[in-house]
């Protein structure tokens, strides 16, 4: 069934700071009316003015929901008739009157175009209450779960749901160590018909949830369970909230397999790599040219050794790309040349050109059943296997070496007029600037003895505790990490500084500049006094950051050295020249 109905009402509900704006429309057919949330993804008919008091609606997709004891409809899907124009509210519409809870069976609430309220009740028999509500193995059936709501409709204001979805990815159990503690966690990727979620368990719920969760399994998650903003560096999926399983979280595996979609791809072609930005997660297919040998890296962050596999993948646009995937996955991945492979959540990024990685919260599925990897395929069978394909790696890509670079010298206002560091590319100059004012707060942080670490510690029952190294050291080698505003003759600006460049500017250690401040407070006041009204000449790199939610452009002070006097005369001179005056 696709209801004809007028809108009567639509009003934009408030939304938490970062979350997507949401609408509430009042549907009437006349004889009632019925209050419904529009889904995200039906926004634009808004925004576009499309749909408005008194338009004419066909309601293509929706599920009826209960919202803090209220029952609504969650519009996914709806075409706007324009042909019916607008006009005023047909009849005198009353709201619709629901039977109280007690006296409805229970009934799933999914609605395509094959009922208003849900398909037909199951018979059941009322099962027992339960004492006590903990993270159940046992398989469900819908019967059992009325109050299904789509993965769009959840919201921190939801209260009593289950959702239906399918596990599209799993990651590994991951671990940590800190001051606080230690603890664990594992994230589960979930997707139903309107879109895509993360959920996340930590330590007990990690330990009893983590086996139970298999990538292309569909579960029933039952609240309690706590609906947050999402943390968009752990996930690369398009969805304002994230689920952190709670100890009275119900997850039961579902018998029923149908109804909930397979994972969803947003695909980009090989071919159109060279027009996404950097750093952009996405979704791509490709057939399977070469696959590289395992090999292992030491990260630099966490000196930790890290398993990987380059793979080589090739489309219709007749470009190819190098992948890489990691650990498990790379260890493990034995799929044979030529095959398709879809990748869900690989990280864009511009080494030799461009090339992509899969992200720990990314999935592969190889020889997916979709129309993409069937004509794919036939493609490579009838003309691909023999056709040459440019390499993105052969383009050139924007790196630079950083050595022999001949950074231009600039005044603080030629750095902020000519807008260095705007754009997507680091800029470097030459400042030469005297120092005004040194910030103390902040001024060095405690680091890793270990050699070449520099990686900061924490402090745990008396002793200092590297992640990286994984060592505890009996203390910590303090590291300058400072703030400076810096003058010239057209303006200021801050700079930020680390350790060669601090020992430089303070005229000793940090570590000697900790103790100082402990033992003798006046004095080492007195170095910070010192360390003003000194001339330098600055190295600096320009780059945009993300601070807080903003971006800023951060400079920071790659080396620092003492005026040459010789050489600031010769520059003199030169300059003097340039105005062809005769000396005398």
């Amino acid at each position: 069934m696709q209801p004809v109905l007028q809108c009567v009402q639509v009003k934009p509900l408030p939304a938490q700071n970062g979350a997507q704006e949401r609408f509430r429309v009042v549907f009437s057919d006349m004889r009632n009316y019925v209050q419904s949330m529009l889904a995200t993804q039906a926004n634009y008919l808004v925004n576009d003015n499309k749909l408005v008091k008194g338009c004419f609606v066909r309601l293509k997709s929706f599920q009826a929901n209960q919202v803090k004891g209220k029952r609504i409809l969650i519009v996914l899907d709806l075409d706007v008739l324009d042909e019916f124009g607008i006009c005023e509210k047909l009849g005198e519409p009353q709201a619709l009157e629901f039977k109280m809870e007690e006296d409805v069976k229970p009934q799933s609430t999914t609605i395509s175009s094959n009922g208003f309220y849900g398909n037909k009740p199951a018979q059941q028999q009322q099962q027992p209450q339960q004492q006590k509500s903990l993270p159940s193995r046992s398989s469900g059936s819908s019967a059992s779960h009325a109050n299904i709501y789509p993965i769009e409709a959840l919201s921190p204001y939801a209260h009593k749901w289950s959702i239906k979805a399918r596990c599209t990815s799993k990651s590994d159990v991951k671990t940590w160590h800190n001051k606080n503690g230690e603890g664990k966690l594992f994230s589960v990727n979930l997707l139903d018909e309107s879109g895509e979620i993360r959920a996340t368990g930590f330590g007990e719920q990690c330990d009893l949830l983590y086996d139970l969760f298999h990538e292309g399994g569909v579960y029933y998650i039952t609240s309690p369970c706590r609906v947050q903003l999402a943390k968009k560096q752990f996930s690369n999926l398009k969805n304002d909230y994230e689920l952190t399983f709670e100890r009275d979280t119900m997850v039961e595996k579902a018998e029923e397999q149908d109804g909930v979609p397979q994972i969803r791809f947003n695909f980009t072609s090989i071919g159109d790599l060279q027009s996404v930005e950097k750093d952009t997660a996405i979704d791509t297919i490709g057939i399977l040219k070469e696959v590289g040998e395992t090999s292992q890296i030491v990260s630099k962050t966490t000196s930790k050794p890290y398993d990987k596999r380059e793979l080589t993948l090739v489309d219709n646009t007749l470009h190819s790309v190098r992948l890489t995937i990691w650990g498990n996955t790379a260890t493990s991945f034995d799929v044979l040349p030529e095959s398709v492979i879809a990748f869900k959540g690989v990280k864009v990024s511009d080494f030799n050109g461009r090339s992509l990685s899969l992200l720990s919260s990314g999935s592969m599925t190889v020889d997916p059943d979709i129309d993409e990897a069937h004509k794919l395929k036939g493609w490579y069978d009838a003309q691909g296997r023999n056709d040459t394909f440019s390499s993105h790696a052969s383009m050139g890509g924007s790196m630079g070496a950083a050595g022999g670079r001949n950074d231009p010298t600039k005044s603080i206002l030629q750095v902020k007029e000519e807008n260095l560091g705007m754009s997507e590319e680091t800029d470097y100059f030459t400042a030469k600037a005297t120092i005004i004012f040194v910030k103390q707060e902040n001024v060095a942080y405690p680091a890793c003895l270990s050699e070449g670490c520099n990686k900061k510690v924490a402090e745990i029952n008396g002793e200092w505790r590297c992640e990286r190294c994984d060592k505890n050291h009996p203390k910590p080698e303090y590291r300058y990490i400072m703030s400076i505003n810096v003058s010239d003759h057209t303006g200021t600006m801050w700079l930020s500084c680390f350790d060669d460049v601090g020992r430089m500017i303070m005229g000793m250690s940090a570590d000697e500049l900790m103790t100082l401040k402990e033992t003798n407070e006046k004095a080492a006041e007195e170095v910070f006094h010192q360390a003003n009204c000194k001339t330098w000449i600055f190295k600096c790199r320009a780059k945009m950051d993300n601070f807080q939610d903003q971006q800023r452009v951060r400079y920071q002070v790659s080396g620092a050295s003492a005026l040459n006097y010789s050489n600031e005369c010769r520059k003199l001179e030169e300059l003097i020249k340039l105005y062809n005056i005769d000396g005398t």
